[in-house]
Protein backbone atom coordinates (compact mmCIF):
# COMPACT_ATOMS: atom_id res chain seq x y z
CA UNK A 1 0.00 0.00 0.00
CA UNK A 2 1.41 3.48 -0.94
CA UNK A 3 2.16 6.33 1.38
CA UNK A 4 -0.25 8.55 -0.04
CA UNK A 5 -3.30 6.20 0.16
CA UNK A 6 -2.63 4.77 3.40
CA UNK A 7 -3.34 8.52 4.68
CA UNK A 8 -7.07 9.71 5.42
CA UNK A 9 -8.80 11.73 3.28
CA UNK A 10 -8.33 15.54 4.72
CA UNK A 11 -11.63 16.59 6.60
CA UNK A 12 -13.72 19.18 5.04
CA UNK A 13 -13.13 22.43 6.97
CA UNK A 14 -15.82 24.25 8.27
CA UNK A 15 -17.06 27.14 6.32
CA UNK A 16 -18.42 30.45 7.99
CA UNK A 17 -20.60 31.43 5.03
CA UNK A 18 -23.83 29.69 6.77
CA UNK A 19 -26.96 30.22 5.06
CA UNK A 20 -29.14 33.01 5.55
CA UNK A 21 -31.86 31.99 7.11
CA UNK A 22 -35.02 32.78 4.99
CA UNK A 23 -36.67 35.96 5.85
CA UNK A 24 -40.02 35.96 8.11
CA UNK A 25 -42.84 37.31 6.52
CA UNK A 26 -44.88 40.45 7.47
CA UNK A 27 -47.80 39.52 9.68
CA UNK A 28 -51.31 40.78 8.24
CA UNK A 29 -51.38 44.03 10.35
CA UNK A 30 -47.84 45.05 9.89
CA UNK A 31 -48.54 44.68 5.94
CA UNK A 32 -52.16 46.50 6.12
CA UNK A 33 -50.41 48.90 7.91
CA UNK A 34 -47.43 49.84 5.29
CA UNK A 35 -50.23 49.63 2.56
CA UNK A 36 -52.31 52.04 4.37
CA UNK A 37 -49.67 54.57 5.13
CA UNK A 38 -48.19 54.50 1.42
CA UNK A 39 -51.68 55.06 0.23
CA UNK A 40 -52.26 57.54 3.18
CA UNK A 41 -49.37 59.66 2.65
CA UNK A 42 -49.61 59.85 -0.86
CA UNK A 43 -53.87 60.73 -0.67
CA UNK A 44 -52.83 63.30 2.11
CA UNK A 45 -49.88 64.11 -0.74
CA UNK A 46 -52.40 64.89 -3.11
CA UNK A 47 -54.78 67.07 -1.12
CA UNK A 48 -51.83 69.05 0.33
CA UNK A 49 -51.03 69.92 -3.19
CA UNK A 50 -54.21 70.26 -4.58
CA UNK A 51 -55.43 72.97 -1.28
CA UNK A 52 -51.64 74.25 -2.06
CA UNK A 53 -52.39 74.97 -5.38
CA UNK A 54 -56.09 76.33 -4.31
CA UNK A 55 -54.97 78.63 -2.09
CA UNK A 56 -52.16 80.04 -4.42
CA UNK A 57 -55.04 80.78 -7.09
CA UNK A 58 -57.18 82.45 -4.18
CA UNK A 59 -54.07 84.67 -3.11
CA UNK A 60 -53.69 85.56 -7.04
CA UNK A 61 -57.54 86.07 -7.36
CA UNK A 62 -57.33 88.41 -4.57
CA UNK A 63 -54.15 90.40 -5.32
CA UNK A 64 -55.85 91.09 -8.63
CA UNK A 65 -58.82 92.77 -7.12
CA UNK A 66 -56.65 94.40 -4.56
CA UNK A 67 -54.36 95.76 -6.75
CA UNK A 68 -57.15 96.43 -9.38
CA UNK A 69 -58.92 98.37 -6.40
CA UNK A 70 -55.95 100.22 -6.05
CA UNK A 71 -55.65 101.53 -9.43
CA UNK A 72 -59.13 102.41 -9.84
CA UNK A 73 -58.81 104.72 -6.31
CA UNK A 74 -55.87 106.25 -7.80
CA UNK A 75 -57.76 107.35 -11.10
CA UNK A 76 -60.62 108.66 -9.99
CA UNK A 77 -58.25 110.77 -8.08
CA UNK A 78 -56.14 111.98 -11.02
CA UNK A 79 -57.83 115.36 -12.53
CA UNK A 80 -56.70 117.40 -15.24
CA UNK A 81 -57.14 121.49 -15.42
CA UNK A 82 -57.98 123.94 -18.08
CA UNK A 83 -54.65 123.69 -19.83
CA UNK A 84 -54.94 119.87 -19.81
CA UNK A 85 -52.23 119.36 -17.58
CA UNK A 86 -52.57 116.42 -15.21
CA UNK A 87 -52.67 116.86 -12.23
CA UNK A 88 -51.51 113.91 -9.24
CA UNK A 89 -53.77 112.22 -6.14
CA UNK A 90 -53.67 114.40 -3.12
CA UNK A 91 -54.33 110.78 -0.97
CA UNK A 92 -53.03 107.15 -1.20
CA UNK A 93 -55.35 104.68 -1.01
CA UNK A 94 -53.19 102.61 1.53
CA UNK A 95 -50.25 103.99 3.77
CA UNK A 96 -47.88 101.55 2.28
CA UNK A 97 -47.87 103.83 -0.77
CA UNK A 98 -46.27 106.57 1.25
CA UNK A 99 -43.81 104.68 2.91
CA UNK A 100 -40.06 103.95 0.42
CA UNK A 101 -39.45 100.85 -0.01
CA UNK A 102 -43.08 99.21 1.77
CA UNK A 103 -43.07 96.79 -1.42
CA UNK A 104 -46.35 98.41 -2.86
CA UNK A 105 -45.83 100.79 -5.55
CA UNK A 106 -47.99 103.22 -7.87
CA UNK A 107 -46.59 104.62 -10.99
CA UNK A 108 -48.72 106.94 -13.95
CA UNK A 109 -47.27 107.80 -17.02
CA UNK A 110 -48.84 110.25 -19.85
CA UNK A 111 -48.43 111.99 -22.80
CA UNK A 112 -45.64 114.57 -23.76
CA UNK A 113 -43.32 112.65 -20.55
CA UNK A 114 -46.02 112.72 -18.42
CA UNK A 115 -44.75 110.55 -15.09
CA UNK A 116 -46.14 110.43 -11.39
CA UNK A 117 -45.31 107.69 -8.83
CA UNK A 118 -46.35 107.13 -5.54
CA UNK A 119 -43.62 107.95 -2.35
CA UNK A 120 -42.80 104.16 -2.00
CA UNK A 121 -41.17 104.07 -5.70
CA UNK A 122 -39.51 107.45 -5.58
CA UNK A 123 -36.36 106.20 -6.95
CA UNK A 124 -37.34 103.29 -8.60
CA UNK A 125 -36.85 102.69 -11.98
CA UNK A 126 -40.50 100.71 -13.98
CA UNK A 127 -39.04 99.87 -17.71
CA UNK A 128 -41.62 97.38 -18.34
CA UNK A 129 -44.36 99.30 -18.08
CA UNK A 130 -46.11 100.29 -20.92
CA UNK A 131 -48.95 102.83 -21.78
CA UNK A 132 -52.48 101.67 -22.35
CA UNK A 133 -55.06 102.10 -24.96
CA UNK A 134 -57.91 103.60 -22.79
CA UNK A 135 -60.30 101.05 -21.25
CA UNK A 136 -57.15 98.25 -21.60
CA UNK A 137 -55.69 96.49 -18.38
CA UNK A 138 -53.22 94.33 -18.10
CA UNK A 139 -52.15 91.56 -14.85
CA UNK A 140 -48.73 90.54 -15.07
CA UNK A 141 -46.08 88.57 -12.92
CA UNK A 142 -44.25 87.86 -11.16
CA UNK A 143 -41.87 89.64 -13.11
CA UNK A 144 -37.88 89.89 -12.20
CA UNK A 145 -36.66 93.74 -11.62
CA UNK A 146 -33.95 94.85 -9.54
CA UNK A 147 -36.51 95.34 -6.76
CA UNK A 148 -37.75 91.84 -6.23
CA UNK A 149 -39.74 89.90 -8.11
CA UNK A 150 -43.10 91.60 -9.07
CA UNK A 151 -46.51 91.67 -10.05
CA UNK A 152 -48.41 94.79 -10.99
CA UNK A 153 -52.01 95.69 -12.78
CA UNK A 154 -51.60 98.62 -15.10
CA UNK A 155 -54.89 100.10 -16.63
CA UNK A 156 -55.27 102.77 -19.30
CA UNK A 157 -57.97 105.92 -18.82
CA UNK A 158 -58.45 109.19 -21.19
CA UNK A 159 -59.34 112.09 -18.52
CA UNK A 160 -61.49 114.35 -19.85
CA UNK A 161 -61.15 118.37 -19.62
CA UNK A 162 -63.11 121.44 -19.86
CA UNK A 163 -62.66 122.03 -23.28
CA UNK A 164 -63.98 118.31 -24.27
CA UNK A 165 -60.08 116.99 -24.82
CA UNK A 166 -59.06 113.63 -23.16
CA UNK A 167 -55.72 113.40 -21.81
CA UNK A 168 -54.88 109.82 -21.91
CA UNK A 169 -52.79 108.17 -17.92
CA UNK A 170 -52.17 104.37 -17.44
CA UNK A 171 -51.91 103.74 -14.10
CA UNK A 172 -50.30 101.16 -12.78
CA UNK A 173 -50.32 99.15 -8.73
CA UNK A 174 -47.20 97.04 -8.02
CA UNK A 175 -46.33 94.80 -5.07
CA UNK A 176 -43.74 92.20 -4.16
CA UNK A 177 -43.73 88.79 -4.34
CA UNK A 178 -42.47 88.64 -0.90
CA UNK A 179 -45.79 89.48 0.61
CA UNK A 180 -47.38 86.72 -1.30
CA UNK A 181 -45.55 84.60 -0.49
CA UNK A 182 -45.19 85.00 2.79
CA UNK A 183 -48.77 84.46 2.99
CA UNK A 184 -48.74 81.17 0.81
CA UNK A 185 -45.65 79.85 3.31
CA UNK A 186 -48.00 80.10 6.57
CA UNK A 187 -51.03 78.68 4.39
CA UNK A 188 -48.53 75.29 3.41
CA UNK A 189 -46.93 75.37 7.18
CA UNK A 190 -50.07 74.85 8.83
CA UNK A 191 -51.24 72.74 6.18
CA UNK A 192 -48.76 70.55 6.45
CA UNK A 193 -48.94 70.89 10.02
CA UNK A 194 -52.55 69.51 10.14
CA UNK A 195 -52.45 66.50 7.51
CA UNK A 196 -49.58 65.49 9.39
CA UNK A 197 -51.53 65.62 12.50
CA UNK A 198 -54.34 64.00 10.56
CA UNK A 199 -52.45 61.50 8.92
CA UNK A 200 -51.15 60.24 12.15
CA UNK A 201 -54.42 60.17 13.73
CA UNK A 202 -56.18 58.04 10.33
CA UNK A 203 -52.69 55.54 10.79
CA UNK A 204 -53.60 55.03 14.26
CA UNK A 205 -57.12 54.74 13.77
CA UNK A 206 -56.56 51.94 11.27
CA UNK A 207 -54.55 50.16 13.56
CA UNK A 208 -57.09 49.94 16.08
CA UNK A 209 -59.57 48.99 13.73
CA UNK A 210 -56.75 46.48 12.05
CA UNK A 211 -56.57 44.84 15.40
CA UNK A 212 -60.31 44.98 16.21
CA UNK A 213 -60.49 43.07 12.11
CA UNK A 214 -57.83 40.38 12.84
CA UNK A 215 -59.30 39.08 16.63
CA UNK A 216 -60.82 36.30 14.45
CA UNK A 217 -58.00 35.00 12.72
CA UNK A 218 -55.70 35.37 16.06
CA UNK A 219 -59.06 33.67 17.64
CA UNK A 220 -58.64 30.60 15.34
CA UNK A 221 -55.03 30.51 16.06
CA UNK A 222 -55.29 30.60 19.90
CA UNK A 223 -58.22 27.65 19.32
CA UNK A 224 -55.55 25.80 17.35
CA UNK A 225 -53.52 25.75 20.01
CA UNK A 226 -55.33 24.62 22.59
CA UNK A 227 -56.26 21.48 20.24
CA UNK A 228 -52.25 20.72 19.49
CA UNK A 229 -52.36 21.16 23.40
CA UNK A 230 -55.20 18.16 23.98
CA UNK A 231 -57.12 21.24 25.85
CA UNK A 232 -60.13 20.87 23.11
CA UNK A 233 -61.42 18.77 20.77
CA UNK A 234 -62.16 21.37 17.87
CA UNK A 235 -62.59 24.88 16.84
CA UNK A 236 -65.57 25.62 18.50
CA UNK A 237 -65.32 29.12 18.84
CA UNK A 238 -68.39 31.61 17.01
CA UNK A 239 -66.20 33.29 13.67
CA UNK A 240 -67.68 36.11 11.58
CA UNK A 241 -69.18 34.64 7.91
CA UNK A 242 -66.05 34.77 6.62
CA UNK A 243 -63.83 32.28 8.64
CA UNK A 244 -67.14 29.91 8.86
CA UNK A 245 -66.21 28.05 5.40
CA UNK A 246 -62.34 27.86 6.36
CA UNK A 247 -62.97 26.54 9.95
CA UNK A 248 -65.40 24.15 9.21
CA UNK A 249 -63.27 22.74 6.89
CA UNK A 250 -60.41 22.17 9.92
CA UNK A 251 -62.71 21.03 11.80
CA UNK A 252 -63.43 18.14 9.42
CA UNK A 253 -59.38 18.02 8.86
CA UNK A 254 -59.26 17.26 12.45
CA UNK A 255 -62.14 14.97 13.05
CA UNK A 256 -60.97 13.03 9.68
CA UNK A 257 -56.90 12.76 10.99
CA UNK A 258 -58.40 11.77 14.57
CA UNK A 259 -61.25 9.16 12.79
CA UNK A 260 -58.13 7.73 10.94
CA UNK A 261 -55.38 7.23 14.16
CA UNK A 262 -58.63 5.36 15.93
CA UNK A 263 -59.19 3.23 13.07
CA UNK A 264 -54.97 2.53 12.61
CA UNK A 265 -55.25 1.43 16.49
CA UNK A 266 -58.36 -1.01 16.41
CA UNK A 267 -57.19 -2.05 13.65
CA UNK A 268 -53.85 -3.70 14.58
CA UNK A 269 -55.89 -4.48 17.84
CA UNK A 270 -58.02 -6.66 16.04
CA UNK A 271 -55.44 -7.94 13.82
CA UNK A 272 -53.72 -9.52 17.41
CA UNK A 273 -56.37 -10.45 18.62
CA UNK A 274 -57.76 -12.10 15.48
CA UNK A 275 -54.70 -14.18 14.76
CA UNK A 276 -54.29 -15.28 18.65
CA UNK A 277 -56.35 -18.25 17.65
CA UNK A 278 -54.66 -19.56 14.41
CA UNK A 279 -51.37 -19.15 15.73
CA UNK A 280 -52.71 -21.02 18.87
CA UNK A 281 -54.00 -24.02 16.83
CA UNK A 282 -50.88 -24.17 14.53
CA UNK A 283 -48.69 -24.19 17.17
CA UNK A 284 -50.83 -27.11 18.80
CA UNK A 285 -50.51 -28.79 15.96
CA UNK A 286 -46.87 -28.66 15.61
CA UNK A 287 -46.03 -29.31 19.25
CA UNK A 288 -48.59 -32.19 18.85
CA UNK A 289 -46.60 -35.92 19.76
CA UNK A 290 -48.57 -37.64 16.90
CA UNK A 291 -46.99 -39.05 14.17
CA UNK A 292 -49.37 -40.63 12.49
CA UNK A 293 -51.50 -38.15 11.92
CA UNK A 294 -49.29 -35.98 9.59
CA UNK A 295 -51.76 -35.05 6.25
CA UNK A 296 -54.51 -33.46 8.91
CA UNK A 297 -52.18 -32.24 10.57
CA UNK A 298 -50.57 -30.86 7.64
CA UNK A 299 -54.11 -29.69 6.01
CA UNK A 300 -54.88 -27.88 9.84
CA UNK A 301 -51.70 -25.87 9.55
CA UNK A 302 -52.70 -24.51 5.58
CA UNK A 303 -56.04 -23.87 6.97
CA UNK A 304 -54.86 -21.84 9.17
CA UNK A 305 -52.40 -20.03 7.30
CA UNK A 306 -54.93 -19.47 4.54
CA UNK A 307 -57.42 -18.23 7.24
CA UNK A 308 -54.51 -15.70 8.72
CA UNK A 309 -53.85 -14.77 5.10
CA UNK A 310 -57.69 -13.64 4.50
CA UNK A 311 -57.76 -11.94 7.98
CA UNK A 312 -54.32 -10.19 7.28
CA UNK A 313 -55.72 -8.94 3.79
CA UNK A 314 -59.05 -7.76 5.24
CA UNK A 315 -57.48 -5.74 8.47
CA UNK A 316 -55.06 -4.03 5.84
CA UNK A 317 -57.60 -3.38 3.40
CA UNK A 318 -59.61 -2.02 6.59
CA UNK A 319 -56.09 0.16 7.83
CA UNK A 320 -55.87 1.54 4.23
CA UNK A 321 -59.19 3.15 3.85
CA UNK A 322 -58.83 6.90 3.21
CA UNK A 323 -62.12 8.25 4.57
CA UNK A 324 -63.63 11.37 4.13
CA UNK A 325 -60.96 14.27 3.35
CA UNK A 326 -61.10 17.65 3.40
CA UNK A 327 -59.46 18.54 0.17
CA UNK A 328 -60.57 15.58 -1.63
CA UNK A 329 -60.80 15.59 -5.62
CA UNK A 330 -63.66 14.36 -7.13
CA UNK A 331 -63.71 10.74 -9.04
CA UNK A 332 -65.52 10.02 -11.67
CA UNK A 333 -67.68 6.30 -11.36
CA UNK A 334 -68.87 5.22 -15.10
CA UNK A 335 -65.77 4.10 -15.75
CA UNK A 336 -64.50 2.36 -13.30
CA UNK A 337 -68.13 1.05 -12.96
CA UNK A 338 -67.63 -0.30 -16.54
CA UNK A 339 -64.02 -1.98 -15.38
CA UNK A 340 -65.27 -3.78 -11.89
CA UNK A 341 -68.72 -5.40 -14.10
CA UNK A 342 -66.18 -6.65 -17.03
CA UNK A 343 -63.66 -8.17 -15.00
CA UNK A 344 -66.66 -9.77 -12.45
CA UNK A 345 -68.46 -11.12 -15.64
CA UNK A 346 -65.41 -13.13 -16.78
CA UNK A 347 -65.14 -14.29 -13.10
CA UNK A 348 -68.89 -15.44 -12.91
CA UNK A 349 -69.46 -16.22 -16.74
CA UNK A 350 -70.74 -19.69 -15.99
CA UNK A 351 -73.55 -17.76 -14.42
CA UNK A 352 -74.30 -15.45 -17.27
CA UNK A 353 -74.86 -12.74 -15.08
CA UNK A 354 -76.62 -9.51 -16.77
CA UNK A 355 -75.18 -6.60 -14.79
CA UNK A 356 -77.49 -2.98 -15.99
CA UNK A 357 -76.50 0.26 -15.09
CA UNK A 358 -78.24 3.85 -13.86
CA UNK A 359 -75.26 6.42 -13.42
CA UNK A 360 -75.83 9.72 -13.13
CA UNK A 361 -73.11 11.89 -15.54
CA UNK A 362 -72.23 14.35 -13.17
CA UNK A 363 -72.08 11.45 -9.91
CA UNK A 364 -68.28 11.86 -8.63
CA UNK A 365 -67.10 10.27 -5.21
CA UNK A 366 -64.83 12.60 -3.70
CA UNK A 367 -62.00 10.34 -1.91
CA UNK A 368 -59.45 8.52 -2.76
CA UNK A 369 -59.56 6.01 -6.02
CA UNK A 370 -59.22 2.83 -3.93
CA UNK A 371 -61.64 3.33 -1.38
CA UNK A 372 -64.15 3.54 -4.25
CA UNK A 373 -63.15 0.14 -6.18
CA UNK A 374 -63.27 -1.31 -2.31
CA UNK A 375 -66.18 -0.27 -2.07
CA UNK A 376 -67.98 -0.88 -5.18
CA UNK A 377 -65.91 -3.78 -6.03
CA UNK A 378 -67.06 -5.41 -2.97
CA UNK A 379 -70.91 -4.82 -3.40
CA UNK A 380 -71.17 -5.98 -7.07
CA UNK A 381 -68.96 -9.21 -5.98
CA UNK A 382 -71.59 -9.86 -3.27
CA UNK A 383 -74.29 -9.17 -6.06
CA UNK A 384 -72.92 -11.30 -8.59
CA UNK A 385 -72.18 -14.21 -5.89
CA UNK A 386 -75.99 -14.73 -4.76
CA UNK A 387 -77.88 -13.70 -8.39
CA UNK A 388 -79.23 -15.26 -10.27
CA UNK A 389 -79.39 -13.73 -13.36
CA UNK A 390 -79.81 -9.98 -12.90
CA UNK A 391 -77.79 -7.82 -11.40
CA UNK A 392 -78.57 -3.67 -11.27
CA UNK A 393 -76.10 -0.56 -9.76
CA UNK A 394 -77.46 2.49 -9.07
CA UNK A 395 -75.61 5.66 -8.37
CA UNK A 396 -77.53 9.07 -8.07
CA UNK A 397 -76.10 12.65 -7.18
CA UNK A 398 -77.06 14.62 -4.49
CA UNK A 399 -77.40 17.98 -4.88
CA UNK A 400 -76.72 20.99 -2.55
CA UNK A 401 -75.89 24.37 -1.89
CA UNK A 402 -72.93 26.02 -4.28
CA UNK A 403 -70.73 26.07 -0.81
CA UNK A 404 -70.92 22.17 -0.37
CA UNK A 405 -70.05 19.40 -2.29
CA UNK A 406 -72.59 17.11 -3.69
CA UNK A 407 -73.61 13.89 -1.84
CA UNK A 408 -74.07 10.30 -3.65
CA UNK A 409 -76.61 7.24 -3.82
CA UNK A 410 -75.19 4.15 -4.91
CA UNK A 411 -77.18 0.76 -4.67
CA UNK A 412 -76.59 -2.49 -5.54
CA UNK A 413 -79.47 -4.80 -6.01
CA UNK A 414 -79.95 -8.60 -7.25
CA UNK A 415 -82.48 -11.15 -8.05
CA UNK A 416 -80.24 -13.64 -5.56
CA UNK A 417 -82.43 -15.04 -2.59
CA UNK A 418 -81.76 -11.98 -0.37
CA UNK A 419 -81.26 -11.99 3.14
CA UNK A 420 -83.98 -12.25 6.06
CA UNK A 421 -84.86 -9.13 8.21
CA UNK A 422 -83.86 -10.96 11.06
CA UNK A 423 -79.98 -11.18 10.08
CA UNK A 424 -79.70 -7.36 8.45
CA UNK A 425 -78.65 -6.66 11.97
CA UNK A 426 -76.06 -8.93 12.57
CA UNK A 427 -74.56 -8.81 9.15
CA UNK A 428 -74.13 -4.87 9.99
CA UNK A 429 -72.58 -5.19 13.39
CA UNK A 430 -69.96 -3.11 14.04
CA UNK A 431 -67.09 -4.37 16.02
CA UNK A 432 -67.01 -8.30 15.03
CA UNK A 433 -64.32 -10.17 13.94
CA UNK A 434 -63.37 -10.83 10.53
CA UNK A 435 -63.92 -14.32 10.91
CA UNK A 436 -67.19 -14.30 12.10
CA UNK A 437 -68.34 -11.84 9.17
CA UNK A 438 -67.25 -14.97 6.85
CA UNK A 439 -70.60 -16.56 6.85
CA UNK A 440 -73.06 -15.20 4.18
CA UNK A 441 -71.25 -12.68 2.65
CA UNK A 442 -67.86 -12.91 2.94
CA UNK A 443 -65.64 -10.47 4.92
CA UNK A 444 -65.95 -8.14 1.62
CA UNK A 445 -69.02 -6.94 3.20
CA UNK A 446 -67.07 -5.91 6.59
CA UNK A 447 -64.98 -3.89 4.58
CA UNK A 448 -67.57 -1.73 2.93
CA UNK A 449 -69.27 -1.50 6.28
CA UNK A 450 -65.72 0.20 7.21
CA UNK A 451 -65.58 2.49 3.85
CA UNK A 452 -68.90 4.18 4.18
CA UNK A 453 -68.65 4.52 8.10
CA UNK A 454 -64.94 6.29 7.15
CA UNK A 455 -66.49 8.36 4.60
CA UNK A 456 -69.70 9.16 7.62
CA UNK A 457 -71.96 7.45 5.08
CA UNK A 458 -74.72 5.18 5.97
CA UNK A 459 -75.08 1.71 4.48
CA UNK A 460 -78.73 -0.19 4.63
CA UNK A 461 -80.13 -3.53 3.46
CA UNK A 462 -82.93 -4.52 1.91
CA UNK A 463 -85.29 -5.87 -0.56
CA UNK A 464 -84.99 -4.86 -4.32
CA UNK A 465 -88.34 -4.02 -5.33
CA UNK A 466 -87.16 -4.40 -9.02
CA UNK A 467 -85.79 -7.96 -8.44
CA UNK A 468 -86.39 -9.17 -4.57
CA UNK A 469 -83.22 -10.15 -3.99
CA UNK A 470 -80.80 -8.11 -1.60
CA UNK A 471 -80.32 -4.03 -2.16
CA UNK A 472 -77.29 -2.97 -0.51
CA UNK A 473 -77.46 1.27 -0.43
CA UNK A 474 -74.85 3.44 0.55
CA UNK A 475 -76.05 7.28 1.08
CA UNK A 476 -72.59 9.59 1.39
CA UNK A 477 -73.84 13.34 2.96
CA UNK A 478 -73.08 16.26 1.27
CA UNK A 479 -69.96 17.84 2.95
Amino acid sequence: MDADTALPSRAPTATTNDPVSPRRPLSLAARAAIATGFVLAGFLGLVGLTLSQANKERALSGLHDRLQNFAIAYITDFDVNRYGRVLPPDTAPDPNFSRPGSGLYAVAIGDHGYHWSSSSAIGRDFPFLKPLAPGQSRFVGPIDTRMGRLYYYSYGVALDTLEKKSVPLTVMVAQTEDQLEGQSAIFRRTLVIWLSILGIMLIALQLLLLRWSLTPLRKVASDMSRVESGDSEQLDSQYPLELTGLTARINAFIENEREQRTRYRHTLADLAHSLKTPLAVIRSQLESPTAGDEPARRHNVLDQVRRMDELVAYQLARAATSGRQTFASAVPIAGHAEDLVQSLEKVYAAKNVLCEFDIDEEAVFFGEQGDLLELMGNLLENAFKWANHHVLLVVKAQTTSSRQRPGLWLSVEDDGPGIDDDKIEKILQRGVRGDERVQGHGIGLSIVQDIVHAYQGELTVDRSPEFAGARFSVTLTPA
